[in-house]
């Protein structure tokens, strides 16, 4: 994407993203990297939540937040951006509101609309990169596509009562081994029956597990960003809550 200059660090910016700066693996560069970047959120519930916390902390410079729903008390116990005040509020809003406290500095572009195959592409294209904290099947297809087909990474995460997973999707770009990356549709090649996948209103879910995958997925997004480590292209990390275990399996483009 074609963007303006990204204006110097200010003093302010400089001891408030010190800890960042010192990495050598960031430095000022990679701080600059995430000033300029745009980062689009879709969901601001259970996982978007601490993924807004943490990439508004972290100085990404423009969050694009897209939800319909608004805050209800049975929200608070897992949806940490918002609070007791906010219920009533249309997410989006409420989300806003919070990273403003956090991060003066971090623009926020509330879409307050419930994404779709038809309205997805005009708005992943307006980001540098997409991160899925979405429930439900048809959303997560229709971003995984319109991210596969205009070129943007798009990190995504999934929970159920106690177990959570992660994997980053870029199935526009080769790996190191000249094969196509996977795309969300390599990884599950279709839904699920609906029927076999209840709602965490129905199953429930704890409230800490959405922390760690959502964290989990601001990591992945600020690795991308700023170009340090390995993103999780190809590997699905898999967390277990009760037995305290992470595994990870590899998959593949099919054919």
């Amino acid at each position: 994407m074609n963007q303006p200059p990204t204006p110097p660090l200010s003093p302010e910016e400089l001891e408030r993203y010190a800890r960042h700066i010192v990495l050598p693996e960031v430095g000022g560069p990679g701080q600059q990297k995430l000033k300029r970047a745009r980062v689009l959120v879709v969901g601001a519930g259970g996982l978007g939540a601490p993924v807004l916390h943490y990439l508004a902390a972290a100085g990404v410079g423009t969050l694009g937040i897209v939800d319909d729903d608004e805050v209800s008390l049975s929200n608070l116990q897992r949806q940490v951006i918002h609070s007791s005040e906010s219920v009533g509020l249309p997410k989006a809003e409420s989300a806003a509101a919070a990273i403003a406290r956090i991060n003066p500095h971090v623009t926020v572009e509330q879409h307050r609309l419930r994404l779709d195959a038809g309205n997805v592409e005009d708005l992943v294209s307006a980001y540098d990169l997409a991160i899925d904290g979405t429930d439900n099947f048809d959303t997560r297809y229709a971003l995984a596509d319109a991210c596969a087909a205009i070129g943007r990474p798009l990190v995504t995460g999934a929970v159920g009562r106690f177990d959570g997973s992660v994997t980053v999707l870029k199935p526009f770009e080769k790996g190191p081994d000249g094969r196509r990356n996977p795309s969300y549709r390599d990884l599950f090649p279709e839904p699920p029956p609906r029927d076999l996948v209840p709602s965490c209103a129905e199953a429930g879910v704890l409230g800490a597990l959405v922390g760690v995958i959502g964290t989990l997925q601001a990591m992945e997004a600020i690795k991308l960003i700023t170009g340090i480590g390995e993103p999780l292209v190809g590997r699905l990390l898999m967390y277990d809550g009760l037995g305290a275990r992470f595994e990870t399996v590899r998959y593949r483009a099919e054919g």
